[in-house]
């Protein structure tokens, strides 16, 4: 049976980088693809802080 997974990523500030997001999902797609995982659904919240627990990605 195939592993299903999800992705989140996220960046916390303005002054990083929106594309910070893209790469993140790059890592997690490479590492699914190495374990023969399927994703199923992508999460993402851009300049939102950590400390901010009812993210609209989560």
């Amino acid at each position: 049976m195939t592993m299903r997974c999800a992705l989140y990523a996220r960046y916390s500030s303005y002054q990083q980088r929106a594309a910070s997001i893209e790469d993140q999902f790059w890592v997690c797609r490479e590492h699914a693809g190495r374990e023969g995982w399927k994703i199923v659904r992508t999460y993402h919240d851009a300049a939102i802080s950590g400390g901010v627990i009812l993210r609209p990605g989560i």
